[in-house]
């Protein structure tokens, strides 16, 4: 979760900078976006969908 917030700081730091380098921003919320998939991915394997 750290790792997450750390690449929104990140992101968020490239964004406010002057010189905006599209490149590394969009390398940086993909990351963000594989983070956020695995720890959905995880969250899904500690609670199983059961139907009653």
């Amino acid at each position: 979760m750290q790792e997450h917030s750390d690449l929104d700081a990140a992101i968020k730091a490239l964004g406010d900078s002057a010189s905006h380098d599209t490149i590394s921003i969009a390398r940086l919320k993909k990351k963000k976006l594989q983070l956020k998939d695995m720890i959905q991915r995880l969250k899904d394997q500690l609670t199983p969908d059961i139907i009653a």
